[in-house]
């Protein structure tokens, strides 16, 4: 049943266990279903702000005009009839010793173990000049949702002839591919619609995931039409001035017709009061049921999670959302968790009929995520367009799948 909101400071009594899921994304909606499915006697709760849950993956593509924001957009009615309670308010704070959480409205929420997947927030101070205010006209679109609208209207209203700017941290960030495939699909939309345009990458990094390929891709596809800056030619951006939408590196300035900037990052708010996350801005976890390791009876997932071996990615924060939730269940009974082996697909599309995958396997050693031997690959290099397409396809199938198990 969904509810707005919840009686008053709630105790844990005798019989199920109460388990409190925050953030209803790819990790936290697995989770919560997956709960449910495994023992439906567990009282689950699910605290999400948001009505609609709109989905990262696939949004370059609503930029790039080739998909429409409602493709991206989940309500939670599914995950409500699996049995599961949603509270469609934010979680503000969590008392890890009393172990409840405190929502917005002021209710409590009791729990005997409580799941925290609440995504990423921008870092506004990690980039000089770069706050809320200067996202309005230089939209990160690294949330999906207005400013993934914000960033495709700046594109269509960009006279031919325009440099798109998009420029990237050195930290770590969700999804380490998707700015190159970003790159790619506003190519993609540039080359049918304003061929006279370019895409500058402005990077802090000397190389980066699936780089081969991507560049493979540009050569074939945009050839001219794609210049990637890295930090040893001055790719670093050290500051930008919104006024004038102008990315400013050590040694030279660039100004754009239109400009994404891909800010730093830092796990969500709530993980931070909760007390999980560490001065790096991310939680770290142990690798068998992602609990943390700076608080007992807390577990995160997705991206706001850190651990060697985890990427960032919806792919694996659905996966370690169902080993999270076996090894909940099992705790509960008594029982030792089984340990994991977690697989991770990573899509790049680069245009709708082309695309390529990284596959690995991921197995808990010595407090960390280890690669199982004999099952990781790459697409290869000189695939044919046959198979850049099936996997175009098998990108768009990932998708329906995953999103359908969690919100269908």
């Amino acid at each position: 049943m969904t509810t707005a909101g919840l009686a008053p400071a709630v105790v844990c009594a005798q019989g199920a266990a109460k388990i409190v899921v925050v953030g209803g994304g790819f990790g936290g909606g697995a989770c919560a279903r997956q709960l449910k499915k495994l023992d439906p006697r567990l009282d689950v709760t699910l605290v999400e702000a948001d009505k609609t849950f709109i989905a990262c993956p696939m949004s370059s593509e609503v930029v790039a005009g080739l998909r429409d924001l409602k493709q991206q957009e989940f309500g939670y009615q599914a995950i409500a009839r699996a049995g599961v309670s949603v509270v469609a308010q934010a979680a503000k704070s969590v008392d890890p010793g009393r172990r409840h959480v405190t929502l917005a409205g002021g209710d409590r929420l009791a729990y005997d173990r409580l799941v925290i997947a609440p995504g990423i927030d921008i870092d506004w101070t990690g980039l000089p000049g770069y706050d809320q205010a200067a996202a309005e006209k230089m939209p990160h679109a690294w949330k999906a949702g207005p400013q993934t609208i914000l960033l495709r209207r700046q594109l269509e209203a960009m006279d031919d002839g325009g440099v798109v700017v998009i420029s990237l941290p050195e930290s770590l960030i969700r999804c380490a591919p998707a700015p190159y495939e970003r790159a790619s699909l506003i190519a993609c939309y540039l080359k049918a619609r304003k061929p006279k345009s370019k895409v500058l990458i402005l990077d802090a990094k000397d190389s980066f995931s699936q780089q081969r390929l991507f560049q493979k891709a540009w050569k074939e596809l945009y050839p001219g039409l794609i210049e990637w800056v890295p930090l040893s030619q001055a790719g670093k951006v050290t500051s930008v001035d919104p006024a004038t939408c102008t990315f400013i590196t050590d040694f030279e300035s660039h100004k754009a017709a239109v400009g994404n900037v891909i800010p730093p990052q830092k796990a969500g708010s709530i993980a931070h009061a909760a007390g999980v996350a560490d001065r790096t801005g991310w939680c770290p976890v142990e690798p068998v049921i992602f609990e943390s390791t700076l608080q007992p009876g807390i577990h995160v997932l997705g991206d706001a999670a850190v651990l060697s071996g985890l990427a960032k990615s919806a792919y694996i924060a659905s996966e370690a959302a169902k080993a999270c939730a076996a090894g909940i269940v099992a705790r509960l009974a008594g029982r030792p968790p089984a340990e994991p082996q977690l697989g991770n697909v990573c899509y790049s599309v680069a245009a709708p009929d082309y695309a390529f995958s990284m596959k690995h396997s991921y197995r808990p050693q010595n407090g960390q995520l280890v690669e199982v031997p004999g099952t990781s690959s790459i697409s290869p290099l000189d695939g044919d367009a046959a198979l850049r397409a099936k996997e175009a396809h098998e990108a768009q199938d990932w998708f329906r799948t995953t999103t359908g198990e969690i919100f269908a």
